[in-house]
């Protein structure tokens, strides 16, 4: 029985192997046009048009999708949405999210930019903590103590991360007493209420020496896929050369944030519950 000579079986192991990487490429395409903004369900037609493939071509490749449940169709409309998988795939990536090494990039651009010192906080046991700051290169600056717990209510980062709680978790926190760090810090109940509807409307909060003497800042959150703030930025300074600053940082501070916010899933900035 006569056989292929090996150089024509290479050539067909490559065509293969070229038309499957063409049928991924174009599955991942049928995919990421659900992802666009306000694309909540397609049909074959405006797949085949947008993407310049022939109708029998994307019923097999939501077919197969299908089967694996990254698209659902409804039987009456016969258009087609993302199905259960796709969630879990989402769900995981946000998951393994690290925020730490996600704003490391923007510290650093952000130290650079407003040559002042970018920080990062996260919460931990019902306080706020440092675990990242970059310096700029200048002869006086400000610095920060990192994994000092501090209180929700005093400085900027501080109270970026008690604006975006919900209200009953406000209400828990200012049923408390209240520390005051500074000459500074805000501890009246109806006062710090009045900053909390601020910094709501605006997305960012700013202090003057509220939990440290001499300092200014301005800081805003981060929030994840579910609304929640899992960290906090803030530019800060020498109060009085940041107070000429501050207008300027909060701009470029909020377009790092939402940036960031972006990329661990959040769509759109959060009213709290």
């Amino acid at each position: 029985m006569p056989t292929d000579a090996p150089g024509a079986a290479r050539a067909r192991k490559t065509e293969t192997g070229s038309q499957t990487a063409a049928t991924v490429e174009r599955s991942a395409d049928v995919l990421l046009l659900f992802a666009e903004p306000g694309t909540l369900t397609l049909g074959v037609t405006e797949i085949a048009e947008r993407l310049g493939l022939s109708k029998p071509t994307v019923h097999r490749i939501l077919a197969a999708l299908r089967v694996r449940g990254l698209v659902e169709v409804d039987e009456e409309t016969r258009r087609y949405s993302l199905g259960l998988s796709t969630m879990r795939l989402g769900l995981a990536y946000l998951d393994r999210i690290d925020v730490r090494a996600l704003a490391a990039p923007e510290l650093v651009r952000l130290s650079r930019v407003t040559d002042e010192t970018a920080t990062l906080s996260i919460l931990t046991s019902g306080s706020r903590v440092y675990v990242d700051q970059v310096t700029p290169n200048r002869e006086v600056i400000m610095s920060v103590r990192l994994g000092i717990p501090y209180p929700l209510h005093a400085g900027a980062s501080s109270k970026a991360f008690l604006a975006f709680l919900s209200d009953a978790e406000i209400d828990a926190y200012l049923g408390e007493e209240l520390a005051r760090l500074t000459e500074s810090t805000v501890t009246d109940e109806a006062a710090l209420r009045k900053d909390i509807a601020t910094i709501r409307r605006r997305g960012f909060a700013q202090s003057i020496a509220e939990r440290q003497s001499g300092s200014a800042s301005v800081a805003a959150p981060l929030f994840d896929h579910h609304g929640s703030p899992v960290g906090v930025i803030s530019i800060c300074g020498p109060r009085e050369r940041f107070r000429s600053e501050a207008k300027r940082c909060a701009q470029v501070l909020l377009e790092a944030t939402q940036r960031l916010s972006a990329q661990m899933g959040a769509t759109t900035p959060t009213t709290p519950r």
